[in-house]
């Protein structure tokens, strides 16, 4: 999200009590890749050193903004929804109790496609850096265009989610797609 990241916080807290976001590693994540290539440790805990990244992330943001607040279990985020906050998803107690692969290939994306079908949401919105003018993306081209990871089509299928893309540019435009449904759609 970067220079758009406030501008975000504030749609986003606009639709407190109704949205839970899954944050991206951001930088911590990025580290977590850097030193898995000069240190060599394996798949395994880099995933989880990617977990812990997302919750690092996620603490960054209710750092942020006082209706962000972390969450890593399905009753914390129905708590914090009710009491009209706007759970950040902490992703390590639930994603280890899941044993979802342990692979760069699961990230974020896939993550919330995971969390999505878990919390029964009836929509998920994907940011993503990019362009995105058409009415509707199939999955697998987006997976082929590196927008998104490889196992986000598996996770979209098994979560039955309508999900929806939008750019990180587009933060003014997201209370109103929400409503209206009207980002381009994932075709899964």
């Amino acid at each position: 999200m970067g220079p758009h990241l406030k501008a975000w916080l504030a749609a986003i807290a606009a639709e407190a009590g109704s949205v839970v976001v899954v944050p991206g590693g951001g930088p911590f994540a990025d580290a977590v890749r850097v030193a898995q290539g000069s240190m060599g440790f394996d798949d395994g805990a880099a995933h989880d050193m990617a977990l812990m990244a997302m919750a690092q992330f996620g603490r960054a943001l209710q750092g942020l903004d006082p209706l962000f607040r972390l969450a890593g279990s399905r009753s914390a985020i129905f708590r914090a929804l009710k009491n009209s906050a706007v759970p950040v998803w902490s992703p390590e107690p639930m994603a280890r109790g899941a044993a979802l692969p342990e692979s760069w290939d699961l990230t974020s994306d896939s993550l919330a496609a995971w969390l999505a079908g878990a919390l029964s949401a009836d929509q998920l919105a994907i940011v993503k850096h990019g362009r995105f003018v058409e009415a509707a993306y199939d999955v697998d081209d987006l997976v082929a265009q590196g927008v998104v990871d490889r196992l986000f089509p598996h996770y979209l299928r098994q979560s039955r989610v309508r999900a929806w893309l939008t750019a990180s540019t587009d933060s003014a435009a997201f209370a109103e797609g929400l409503r209206r449904k009207a980002f381009p759609e994932i075709l899964g």
